[in-house]
């Protein structure tokens, strides 16, 4: 019986070691456990490379005297984040302050929101105070319109080409009627609300006086805030007393605009350039677009292609 028990123990004793060494000297690879490693390389490789690249400021201080330039393009939104452009633009310009002569807006856009375009408007006048000495132009190449021109009214002078289209002061509000519409469809609106003016410029609900009233006054404010902007930056150059249409939301080629005093001149980014300095050196401050919005703007464009071919329209203004 000893024996047997001695034996017992024995084998037990082989069959640990046995699992033992196999745990410890097993040295095939284990397939499955490489894909963890490879997914933190790859992002480790984007961190690395991709993910500064959006957030990286120009350094242009290896530069002798240059010119600024800015681009102000595209509809003026959040979306196309037009302000943070704009400002991360001339931070990095004012960073290499002492090689910069001049900064050169161009604009060519349609306009676009109100409250941005202010902004923008109140940041160059604040960096117009702060840096003096560098002086700001805008140069119109084909519309600079309504948001457009309330931020370029901020700068020093003001350049187009005569057949540049400049102005549009004014504000505009779309408003549809879709009752009859929806009663052809068979919808109905059920729309509860507290508050008589809750349902304000719904497009299934007929508006009262009271409601057309408000988004007048709403209306005329923001179009005051924009003549106000618009005289205090062009002060004195602006003919506004006698020409009456100027604030009405018309829009005017560059020949008009100069005798009305919407612009200060004729002349293009090179023009301008050099008369600033004799052998311009124009470098672009303009921040790039991050993957993130490149990809954004990628399928708003071809939504926006497959719409126009859709219903077969097309249209240069908004």
């Amino acid at each position: 019986m000893e024996n047997q028990s001695n034996k017992q123990n024995e084998n037990e004793l082989f069959w640990q070691r046995e699992i033992i060494k196999k745990l410890l000297l097993d040295k095939k690879p284990n397939k499955t456990k490489k894909w963890p490693w490879v997914l933190l390389i790859i992002i480790l490789i984007f961190i690395i490379f991709i993910m500064p690249f959006p957030f990286m400021s120009a350094d242009n201080s290896g530069f002798k005297k240059h010119i600024a330039t800015l681009d102000l393009s595209e509809e003026i939104s959040d979306m196309n984040q037009t302000l943070e452009k704009l400002t991360n633009g001339l931070e990095d310009i004012y960073y290499n302050q002492k090689n910069v002569q001049a900064i050169i807006i161009r604009a060519n856009s349609p306009g676009g929101s109100p409250v941005t375009s202010d902004i923008a408007y109140q940041e160059i006048q604040n960096y117009k105070k702060k840096y003096p000495k560098i002086p700001i132009y805008a140069v119109v190449s084909d519309v600079c319109a309504s948001g457009c021109y309330y931020i370029i009214s901020a700068t020093d002078k003001i350049y187009a080409n005569p057949s540049s289209i400049v102005g549009s002061i004014g504000v505009i509000m779309p408003d549809y009627d879709l009752r009859d519409l929806a009663n052809k469809l068979g919808i109905k609106d059920r729309t509860k609300t507290a508050g008589r003016n809750k349902a304000l410029g719904s497009p299934f609900q007929e508006e009262t006086p009271e409601q057309i009233q408000i988004l007048n006054s709403i209306l005329d404010q923001i179009h005051n805030q924009f003549i106000n902007a618009v005289k205090q930056g062009r002060s004195s150059r602006l003919k506004w007393e006698e020409n009456p249409d100027v604030f009405t939301g018309r829009i005017f080629t560059g020949i008009e605009a100069k005798d009305i005093g919407l612009i200060d001149d004729f002349g293009s980014i090179y023009s301008v350039a050099r008369s600033i300095m004799e052998d311009p050196v124009l470098i672009d401050y303009t921040p790039e677009d991050d993957w993130i919005e490149y990809i954004q703007k990628t399928m708003r464009v071809s939504l926006e292609y497959i719409l126009l071919k859709t219903i077969g329209t097309n249209s240069s203004f908004k």
